[in-house]
């Protein structure tokens, strides 16, 4: 049985963590590369650092930012904000990056997808679906949950793993920061009609949460942030807690 991955989530803005409620009302978390390490030390199976302002404000990630966290850590690393091409890419890789995450791009031109999967592999392709749920349909939204679309998550995620994508971050907006636990409902819904491993974003308030989208939603991976960031819980004690609810975690 494979491993369920426990994914802190590094969003940057100015070079700095961020963390918001509902993709708002940001606060600072942090030195990134400080944290960075710390997660690597402290048993996260994986990290995703996303540079959030990098396609609202049309520029690329921040590649001196990647150098710097692919030097602390020695676990798998997932980049994303502002890639939209084949060598923004290979730049990244070669800056460290293990896999990358795209979002609005893939969302805009969707052989993006074709095109990177071809050329690095399906597993080096994350595609991250931002969603919000209104009136009891799931929407897709674009650059940082800004831009509200009709194209509605089931459907896109379908066609992300035709395309080529080697696993979905799906983060609920209505439950990103609000701590009351992941868009669970949801996460079974998408992990029944895709083949390829789910990461759980948005909502993670407490060790159960995590234990829920695992044993309820049928995600492969959770991803949090505010409560690494802010040492409301420790790595090591939730995957403790999570093996003692029989969960498979690595330790």
């Amino acid at each position: 049985m494979l491993t369920k991955r426990i994914i802190p989530c590094l969003d940057i803005k100015n070079g700095r963590t961020v963390k918001g409620v509902n993709f708002v009302d940001l606060r600072d978390a942090g030195d990134p590369v400080v944290l960075a390490k710390q997660y690597a030390d402290l048993g996260a199976d994986e990290l995703v650092f996303l540079d959030i302002s990098a396609t609202l404000e049309g520029r690329k990630t921040m590649h001196d930012m990647v150098l710097r966290v692919a030097e602390q850590v020695n676990i798998p690393f997932t980049v994303g904000g502002g890639i939209s091409s084949i060598e923004d890419v290979d730049d990244l890789l070669h800056c460290g990056a293990d896999k990358v995450s795209i979002n609005s791009s893939a969302v805009k031109r969707p052989e993006l997808i074709n095109e990177l999967s071809s050329k690095f592999g399906s597993q080096c392709v994350v595609v991250a679906i931002d969603a919000k749920q209104v009136d009891g349909e799931w929407f897709v939204h674009l650059a940082g949950g800004t831009i509200p679309t009709d194209i509605k998550l089931f459907d896109w995620a379908k066609e992300v793993e035709e395309r080529g994508a080697g696993e979905i971050l799906f983060t609920s907006m209505n439950h990103d920061g609000t701590k009351n636990g992941f868009a669970n409902e949801a996460l079974a819904t998408l992990s029944s009609l895709v083949n390829i491993p789910i990461i759980a974003s948005g909502g993670a308030g407490t060790m159960q949460h995590f234990a829920d989208t695992f044993n309820l939603g049928k995600a492969d991976a959770a991803l949090a942030a505010s409560v690494f960031h802010f040492g409301e819980i420790p790595i090591l004690e939730l995957k403790e807690e999570l093996k003692r609810q029989g969960v498979n975690v690595r330790f």
